[in-house]
C-alpha cells in the first residue's frame, strides 16, 4: 500500500495542535530561565561549529546518576532544543543530567548529516558527565535516537559502551515512504539514503531498546514503532490514551512508566 501525505499528517488529527508550539516555547523558556538562575542549567554548550550545533544541559539538585540525551522532533525540519526544556524535569528529579541538543535542519542538512551531528552531541555531553548514558527522542528525534544504536554510527567505543538503554518515542524508522510525499521537497531523501537511515534495516543492537508510541497516534506511527520493536527484539510499549504530542507528558512525571522504562 502506498502511503500518502495524509498518512503522515499529525496536527490535523489532534484537537488544539496549532496552539502547542507557543505553549511549548513559553513553558520551556520559563523552566530554562528558572533552572539557569539557580545554577542547574548549562546552556549553549557547543558540540560543533555550526549555528545549531549546541546543546543545553539540565542538572539534578544532587549527585548525578548519569546522562540522558533527549533529541527533539519536528519532522527533521522544524523546532530546536528551546521548545522542550521543561521535558527534562522528570528526569532531573530522578537524579539524571539531561542533555538536549539542537541540530541542523532540512533543507540545509540531509538526514544523514543530522545523524552524524547527534552522534557528536552525544559524545560531547558524555565528555561532561560520567556514568551510564540513556538516549531518547521524540518523532524525528525518535528516529535519530534509534540511529545511535546502529553500528554504522561513528560513536567512540568508550561512549558506546556506556549506553544503557535507547528509547525512541513515536519514531519513524522506515523512511522509504517519505520519498513519495510532499515533505520530501524539504528532506530530499533518495532511495539509498532512505534505506541507510532507516533503523529497521540495521541489525538489532547490543544495547537494550524500548519503543514507545501513543495508542491514539496515526496508524503509520503505530505500525513503524511496532516494526522497530519486532526487528530489534525490543520492548514495545503502547501508551494508552496518548497522542503524538501528549505522550511526552510522561517525561514531566518522575514516577511515570515512561521514565521508569527509560531508567530500567
Amino acid at each position: 500500500m502506498t502511503l500518502t501525505d495524509q498518512d503522515f499528517e499529525i496536527g490535523a488529527f489532534v484537537p488544539g495542535a496549532e496552539a502547542l508550539p507557543d505553549i511549548w516555547e513559553d513553558t520551556a523558556l520559563a523552566y530554562r530561565t528558572r533552572e539557569a538562575a539557580i545554577g542547574r542549567a548549562r546552556l549553549n554548550v557547543p558540540y560543533g561549529k555550526g549555528a545549531r550545533q549546541a546543546l543545553d544541559m539540565f542538572h539534578p539538585s544532587g549527585k548525578a546518576q548519569g546522562l540522558v540525551v533527549f533529541v527533539h522532533g519536528g519532522y527533521w525540519h522544524k523546532f530546536d532544543r528551546t521548545f522542550w526544556s521543561h521535558y527534562t524535569s522528570g528526569l532531573t528529579e530522578r537524579g539524571w543530567v539531561v542533555a538536549m541538543p539542537s541540530y541542523t535542519l532540512a533543507p540545509v542538512a540531509r538526514i544523514r548529516d543530522m545523524t552524524r551531528e547527534i552522534a557528536r552531541a552525544v559524545e560531547t555531553a558524555a565528555d561532561h558527565i560520567s556514568g551510564p548514558i540513556r538516549i531518547t527522542g521524540h518523532s524525528a528525534g525518535g528516529h535519530l535516537s534509534a540511529r545511535m544504536a546502529c553500528r554504522d554510527v561513528a560513536l567512540g567505543e568508550g561512549v558506546r559502551s556506556r549506553i544503557a538503554r535507547i528509547l525512541p518515542i513515536s519514531p519513524l524508522c522506515d523512511l522509504r515512504p517519505l520519498m513519495n510525499i510532499a515533505k520530501n521537497d524539504i528532506l530530499h531523501l533518495d532511495a539509498d539514503e532512505a534505506e541507510a537511515e532507516s533503523p529497521v534495516f540495521h541489525d538489532a543492537p547490543d544495547v537494550p531498546v524500548s519503543v514507545w508510541v501513543g495508542s491514539e497516534e496515526r496508524p503509520v506511527f503505530l505500525d513503524q514503532a511496532g516494526e522497530l520493536a519486532r526487528v530489534w527484539n525490543g520492548r514495545h510499549r503502547i501508551d494508552p490514551g496518548r497522542n503524538h504530542f501528549d505522550i511526552l507528558d510522561g517525561l514531566l512525571d518522575p514516577d511515570s512508566p515512561l521514565i521508569a522504562d527509560l531508567l530500567s
